[in-house]
C-alpha cells in the first residue's frame, strides 16, 4: 500500500445477536456487501458469531489478496469447502500452495485450453442442439447441467453418460447449496443426525465416491488422452515431483465445483442483463453473426467476439458468482489502523469493491464499453477482482471465460433467447454461488444473418 494513503475503519449497523449479518447477508448478499464502503474502507461485520473485516477499498483489498503469507486461505467458508474439495488448489493454505500451483499450471497454458475448447465446443453444440422450437427452460438449470458436462467432457474427453450427470447435479445441488448453512450452523449442531445433515453428508460421500471411480476407470483405460485429467496426471515440477493420488482426486473435485455453478450463473445474469438492454442485446446477436457466418464458436473466434467479452466482464462485476471467501491472519497485523491478532477473519468479497465510485463512473449502470481498451483506467482493475489477484488469483479465470463466450455464442447463434414474465431475481439464500431464484427461457430458432457478398474495397485501399 502507498504511505499517503490513508484508510477509514468502520462497522456495519444491524448486526443482530447470534446471528448477526445473516440475514442481510442472506437475502441480498451481493448489495449488501456492495453497501457497506459507506461505513468505511475496512468494514466489521458478524457472520453468525464470528467476527470478520471486510476490505472495501480496492488498494486495500489489493494489499490483503498479495499477500497470501499473512492472510492466507482459511476461516468459517474454507473450513467447509474443504469438505468438498479437500486440500485442493483453491482451498490449500499458503503452506501447501506454491507446490500445488507449479504442478497444476501446465494443465492451464494457453496450448491446452485450445484443446480443451474443442470439448466445451462439442458439449454446448450437443446442448443447444437438443432445444425446441419455442421450448421454455429454467435459465440457470440448463446453464448448470451444460457446465457440468463440459467440465466432464473436458476432464475426461468422453461424455459422461446422462444418468451419472444428473446424479452428479443433484449432488452438487444439495451439497453447494448447503455449504453457507453449515457456515452459519455451530458445531454441536453440525455433529447432530438432523434429516438436513444426513442428506449433506450422504451427498457429498456420493461425489467423493464418484469422482474417485471415474479417476479410477481412466486410469486402468489404455486409450491415450489429451485432456486435463491426463494433464494433471502427467503433470511435474523442476525437481520431477508429482500430484499424489489423493492430490488428483481434491484437483478434480475442485475443477468441478469452481467450474459449474460460477459459469452457470454468470450467463444467467447475461441473459437477464440483456433482456433489459435490448441496444445491447441487438449488438450482441450483429456480432456474433458477423464473426461467425452461421457457424458454430472456436477458439480461434474468441479474440473477434470482443462485445461477448465485454458483456461477460461487466455482468461480472455487478453480479460476481462467487460473492464471499474468507482468510484468516497467520500472524499478527494492522490493516486500516486495526491491529488484528492471529487468527482474525477477513472477508474477500469482489462485489464490496465492484462499484467503487472513483474507480467506475456510473458504477451501477450496465455498461459493457467500460471495458474498451482505451476506456480503462488502472484503479478499474484494480477493483475489479472476480477471479481474485496475486498468487492465489484462479487459475481457471481463462478457462471460465473460455467456456462462457463458446456458450454464450453457440447459443444466441442458434437461439433468440427471452425472458418469459413472472421472473424472480432475487437471490437464491444462501446459495454459495449467486444467481437469482427464478429465470425461465423461451428460445425461438433463428437463422442468423450470413454474409452475402464481399466487403467492397475502396479505390486506393484495402479491405480490412
Amino acid at each position: 500500500m502507498t504511505e499517503q494513503t490513508t484508510f477509514s475503519a468502520g462497522a456495519a449497523p444491524g448486526a443482530l445477536p447470534v446471528v448477526g449479518h445473516a440475514l442481510q447477508i442472506m437475502r441480498h448478499p451481493v448489495n449488501f456487501m456492495a453497501s457497506l464502503s459507506a461505513h468505511g474502507d475496512l468494514v466489521e461485520i458478524k457472520i453468525g458469531p464470528t467476527t470478520a473485516y471486510v476490505p472495501t477499498h480496492p488498494e486495500l483489498l489489493r494489499h490483503v489478496l498479495t499477500n497470501d503469507r499473512v492472510f492466507d486461505k482459511g476461516g468459517i467458508f474454507y473450513d467447509r469447502a474443504r469438505d468438498i474439495a479437500g486440500n485442493g488448489l483453491v482451498t490449500c493454505p499458503f503452506a501447501d500452495h506454491r507446490r500445488q500451483r507449479r504442478l497444476m499450471q501446465s494443465a492451464f497454458t494457453r496450448g491446452q485450453l485450445k484443446r480443451y475448447a474443442e470439448a466445451m465446443h462439442a458439449e454446448i453444440e450437443d446442448t443447444a442442439s437438443r432445444w425446441q422450437d419455442g421450448m421454455v427452460v429454467d435459465a440457470f438449470q440448463e446453464m448448470y447441467g451444460m457446465a457440468l458436462r463440459t467440465v466432464g467432457r473436458t476432464l475426461y474427453s468422453t461424455p459422461v453418460s446422462p444418468e451419472l450427470t444428473a446424479k452428479v447435479e443433484r449432488s452438487f445441488d444439495v451439497v453447494l447449496n448447503g455449504l453457507f448453512r453449515q457456515m452459519f450452523l455451530p458445531a454441536s449442531i453440525r455433529r447432530l443426525p438432523l434429516p438436513s445433515q444426513r442428506r449433506y453428508k450422504s451427498n457429498l460421500d456420493f461425489l467423493h465416491e464418484t469422482t474417485q471411480q471415474l479417476i479410477d476407470d481412466y486410469r486402468s483405460s489404455d486409450t491415450e488422452r489429451d485432456d486435463l485429467l491426463a494433464a494433471l496426471i502427467a503433470s511435474r515440477d523442476d525437481d520431477g515431483g508429482k500430484l499424489g493420488d489423493k492430490e488428483i482426486h481434491d484437483q478434480v473435485i475442485t475443477v468441478m465445483a469452481a467450474g459449474t455453478e460460477t459459469v452457470a450463473g454468470t450467463l444467467t445474469w447475461v441473459f437477464y442483463l440483456l433482456s433489459q438492454h435490448p441496444e445491447i442485446e441487438a449488438a450482441l446477436y450483429d456480432e456474433i453473426d458477423t464473426v461467425l457466418d452461421g457457424r458454430a464458436p472456436q477458439w480461434d473466434d474468441l479474440p473477434n467476439l470482443s462485445l461477448a467479452d465485454r458483456i461477460i466482464s461487466e455482468t461480472l462485476r455487478l453480479h460476481p458468482p462467487a460473492w464471499l471467501f474468507t482468510r484468516l491472519t497467520a500472524s499478527p497485523t494492522e490493516l486500516a489502523g486495526r491491529q488484528l491478532p492471529t487468527g482474525s477473519t477477513v472477508v474477500f468479497s469482489p462485489a464490496a469493491v465492484a462499484q467503487y465510485e472513483d474507480a467506475f463512473d456510473n458504477p451501477k449502470k450496465f455498461d459493457p464499453d467500460r471495458w474498451l481498451p482505451d476506456r480503462i483506467a488502472p484503479a478499474s482493475r484494480h477493483a475489479y477482482v472476480p477471479f481474485g489477484t496475486g498468487a492465489r488469483k484462479c487459475i481457471g479465470d481463462l478457462y471460465a471465460r473460455t467456456e462462457a463466450t463458446l456458450g454464450l455464442a453457440t447459443i444466441l447463434g442458434r437461439w433468440r433467447v427471452t425472458c418469459e414474465p413472472g421472473m424472480d431475481i432475487r437471490p437464491v439464500p444462501l446459495a454459495t454461488v449467486y444467481h437469482p431464484r427464478r429465470l425461465r427461457l423461451r428460445l425461438d430458432a433463428r437463422t442468423p444473418r450470413r454474409k452475402t457478398s464481399a466487403v467492397p474495397v475502396p479505390a486506393g485501399g484495402d479491405a480490412t
